[in-house]
Parts: structure tokens; C-alpha cells; sequence
């Protein structure tokens, strides 16, 4: 069975191939935040520091989709190639809105951002290294990548 195949919400299914988000029937919620870059465990970053406090570790994780290196951080972009896989990290926020509100600041994306932001949450399907499989959000790439470097491994650290 494909994990990355296109997720069942309600009585559509969920519009994973565009960035733009549609109407579905019954909104989509997650207590769980994947993350593929300097927001994972290790990075002596702030914000890392802050998820760490925030949420606890779930394990290994991994998406569908493309990973860029837009500056000395990453940028996840979505993909129908099965080939393609973005390898991160799974956490599950203890305070969802709260700790969300905070990754949007900093990701600075949702609704006090002028649009288009360098970034987009959305929630994607991932696969776990223990084998099982969830929804979770994370932060898009949402900006043009055609003079990006590709991180062909997926894995920002060998990026």
C-alpha cells in the first residue's frame, strides 16, 4: 500500500496536489507537526529549542515531496513521484494552537502575512520508521523553485 497515497477527509478527497487549499466537507485538525529542517532535534536554533519544550518527539518520519535548499534552510515542495521523499522528524504539540500560532510567526505565513508567503502549513500524509502512518502538518515551500538546488537525498543535512 502506497502511505503517501491521496488521504480520504470526509466524503472528498484532499486536495494534495496543489498548494492552494479547496473547500472539504469537515475540516482538518492535527496535534502532530513534521518538520524537515532546522527545526529538527540537533539544530541549535531557537525555535528548534522552543519545539522541543513545546511538543514531544514521536520519531523518524518521512513525506512525499521535493526538498530545496533555499538559503541555509530548506524548502519542502509537494510531489506526485513516489520517488520523490523528504526525510524529517514527527512531533506531537502539546498545545496545537498555541504552538502553531508560533511556528506561523516564525515561518511568517497565515493570515497576518501578505501573500504570497515564503511559506504555507499544510497537512500532508507521513510515514513513519516504525511503519505507521499519519497526518501531520508542515510548512510548504511556496515561492518559485527553478533556481533552487535541488537536496536530491531528500535529507537536509546532506543537502
Amino acid at each position: 500500500m502506497d502511505r503517501f497515497a491521496e488521504p480520504v477527509i470526509g466524503r472528498r478527497f484532499a486536495p494534495t496536489r496543489w498548494l492552494a487549499m479547496t473547500a472539504i466537507d469537515e475540516p482538518v485538525t492535527s496535534d502532530q507537526l513534521f518538520v524537515y529542517g532546522t527545526l529538527m532535534r540537533g539544530f541549535d536554533h531557537p525555535m528548534a529549542q522552543s519545539l522541543s519544550r513545546a511538543a514531544d518527539f514521536i520519531g523518524a518520519a518521512r513525506c512525499r515531496g521535493r526538498l530545496y535548499r533555499v538559503k541555509h534552510y530548506p524548502g519542502l515542495v509537494r510531489s506526485d513521484d513516489a520517488r520523490d521523499v523528504v526525510f524529517g522528524e514527527l512531533f506531537r504539540l502539546h498545545r496545537p494552537d498555541e504552538a502553531l500560532r508560533e511556528f506561523d510567526m516564525y515561518e511568517a505565513c497565515g493570515e497576518d502575512f501578505a501573500e504570497p508567503t515564503e511559506y504555507v502549513r499544510r497537512m500532508l500524509p507521513v510515514a513513519r520508521d516504525d511503519g505507521g502512518s499519519s497526518e501531520a502538518w508542515t510548512y510548504l515551500y511556496n515561492w518559485p523553485v527553478d533556481r533552487l538546488p535541488r537536496i536530491a537525498s531528500g535529507r537536509f543535512l546532506e543537502g
